[in-house]
């Protein structure tokens, strides 16, 4: 091996996505690679103090250490709580079938 590992950098947004293949010296971390990438550069939503990166859906530090064809993915804040998403949709699945139900004894 001369040193350097292959590596993917992604970054996702709802409606477009970006990928990043990168060769870089054995012993770039995480922010590294993210900064040799230039992706942080293109997104104004990316701010490497307060995104949280991970490694194939594991969450890590960004002085993680990377591995030949490791994939850094950059995550974006969550929109809505899913707690709050979740009991939402329940509560909205509950008023339907009650109003189903009363439907029914109308008839």
């Amino acid at each position: 091996m001369n040193g350097q590992i292959e590596i993917e950098v992604v970054y996702a947004l709802p409606h477009d996505q970006i990928v990043r293949q990168l060769n870089v010296p054995a012993g770039t971390t995480a922010r590294q690679a993210i900064e040799l990438s230039g992706i942080s550069g293109m997104f104004s939503g990316i701010d490497l103090s307060q995104n949280k990166l991970g490694i194939f859906g594991k969450l890590v530090r960004s002085d993680t250490i990377l591995r030949d064809r490791d994939r850094v993915e950059i995550y974006r804040p969550l929109s809505v709580d899913p707690k709050d998403a979740r009991r939402k949709r329940a509560e909205e699945a509950k008023t339907l079938r009650n109003n189903a139900a009363k439907t029914l004894h109308r008839q």
